[in-house]
């Protein structure tokens, strides 16, 4: 269906609460990269959300339909797409029905998605929302307004992306991807518990085997400070360096390695 045509009622539940979650993937020479991290925090996120599974909702079953429709748009070569999952029927608060009903939709993706940001990016605390570490905070939720607001914050202060905190005023995330810094030898990110999503390329360079010690820790905005270098992860970006964060600036040396290594490995 075109993008344009209506889909969804005044009564769909993601429209009137945010009740529902989503995965936003990449699909390289007609292959969805990282399919199985996608898909496994995809029914984790179902079941924390109390959806009723359905037996056939695998990954077969919808990378067989991303592929499908990536081929039927001509986008099969590099492509963004967004798998979003709401809860059926109407209700207030309580929900009737717990089954989910889903919508796939894909864009194509310029070929320098790949490339290391040749600039590095601008960064701050975005100061009007904080997160949580409840398990809420790990999810893709349909319910994305803090993360709308630091964008638009972002965007009013000349700011290629802002960190969000959590109760404790430590790092959690950012609008669009997981913190990393790199001491020396050791690449640390906040874990689960500090309020990030868990974020599939974050995982994914955690699980992998690379020349540096990856931890999980927590990460106030000193240890940022006092990092040697620092960078972002998502699903579509990969790794983006940060150039600078508040008074403090940094270089890309470790980063440009850790982003060939990544690329390396999954392409």
């Amino acid at each position: 269906m075109a993008a344009d045509k209506p889909l969804l009622t005044v009564d769909n539940r993601s429209f009137r609460y945010g009740d529902g979650c989503f995965e936003t993937m990449k699909v390289y020479q007609g292959q969805l990269l990282l399919a199985d991290l996608h898909f496994e925090r995809l029914i984790a996120s179902m079941h924390i959300l109390h959806f009723h599974i359905p037996a056939h909702f695998t990954k077969e079953y919808f990378t067989g339909l991303i592929l499908e429709l990536c081929r039927e748009n001509g986008v099969s070569q590099l492509a963004r797409v967004r798998l979003t999952v709401w809860r059926s029927g109407t209700g207030f608060y309580g929900p009737v029905d717990h089954r989910p009903e889903f919508m796939i939709q894909c864009w194509s993706l310029p070929r320098h998605i790949f490339e290391l940001n040749e600039s590095g990016l601008s960064l701050d605390v975005f100061p009007d929302a904080v997160k949580n570490g409840d398990k809420l905070s790990n999810l893709k939720s349909n319910n994305c307004l803090p993360y709308v607001l630091g964008a638009l914050y972002a965007k009013e202060h000349q700011l290629s992306e802002v960190l969000l905190l959590n109760q404790y005023g430590r790092a959690a995330d950012t609008t669009i991807a997981n913190i990393f810094i790199i001491q020396g030898k050791r690449v640390i990110t906040p874990p689960l518990a500090e309020g990030c999503v868990c974020g599939v390329m974050r995982k994914h360079l955690l699980m992998s085997d690379l020349p540096y010690k990856l931890e999980e820790q927590p990460l106030t905005l000193r240890d940022i400070e006092n990092a040697d270098e620092v960078f972002l992860t998502n699903a579509i970006y990969g790794i983006r360096w940060v150039g600078q964060f508040r008074d403090t600036s940094y270089g890309n040396a470790n980063v440009a390695i850790l982003h060939d290594l990544l690329y390396e490995a999954l392409l």
